[in-house]
């Protein structure tokens, strides 16, 4: 049996990409153990969801910005990552732009979700940009995090339809729900280190069937 990825999770509101993750790791999906969730927001939900699964649960201060975090409460995440010596971050709703000392900490082993067909409508609301632009289709994106916005190699995409008669909110729940089946599908890869960065690309490995 291969050893488990240790992943941590950083989520700030409902955390349901991490219930997904939980849910998959309990199914035998996912070849991973999550080694504990922080959040920046006191009251998000994922932090429930976390202790209701026995993972160890973390508020830690952000600072005083209002979209990334403090420099030095950047360190404090990173220290609590490393105490449970994480393989893998994954944003899961993260509302924090991560920087220099985070990213360097842990090169090429931050992923995050993003509920658009980057490089198409980075940033917040994207399902809100893609339906108000006009798209016919649209989805998510698991993509390695680097220090701009949402611009990272991309791992998986899958598309969702637009629908004639669909609102914001609706497109907004299809693309949850395939984020679902693709975020787990990107940290299994990464699991099995099958997957390659070269460049601006993040390549697949096949495989072979024995």
């Amino acid at each position: 049996m291969p050893k488990k990825l240790i992943i941590g999770v950083l989520a700030s509101g409902q955390g349901s990409n991490l219930q997904a993750i939980i849910d998959n790791v309990r199914q035998g999906k996912l070849n991973a153990k999550i080694g504990c969730v922080i959040s920046d927001n006191p009251a998000a939900v994922a932090l429930e969801r976390a202790k209701e699964a026995n993972i160890p649960a973390y508020y830690i201060y952000p600072g005083e910005y209002k979209t990334k975090l403090s420099p030095e409460q950047e360190i404090a995440y990173v220290k609590c990552l490393k105490e449970y010596k994480i393989e893998l971050i994954c944003l899961a709703g993260f509302m924090r732009i991560l920087h220099s000392h985070f990213l360097q900490t842990f090169k090429g082993r931050v992923i995050n979700i993003h509920p658009a067909l980057l490089p198409s409508f980075p940033g917040l609301h994207a399902q809100e940009q893609a339906f108000n632009y006009g798209v016919k289709v649209s989805g998510a994106t698991v993509h390695f995090v680097d220090e701009e916005v949402d611009t990272g190699p991309i791992i998986i995409q899958k598309t969702v339809k637009v629908k004639e008669n669909d609102t914001p909110e609706l497109l907004a729940k299809r693309i949850l729900k395939v984020e679902h089946q693709i975020y787990f599908q990107a940290i299994q890869l990464f699991a099995e280190g099958r997957i390659k960065i070269e460049g601006r690309k993040a390549k697949i490995v096949v495989r072979n069937k024995e």
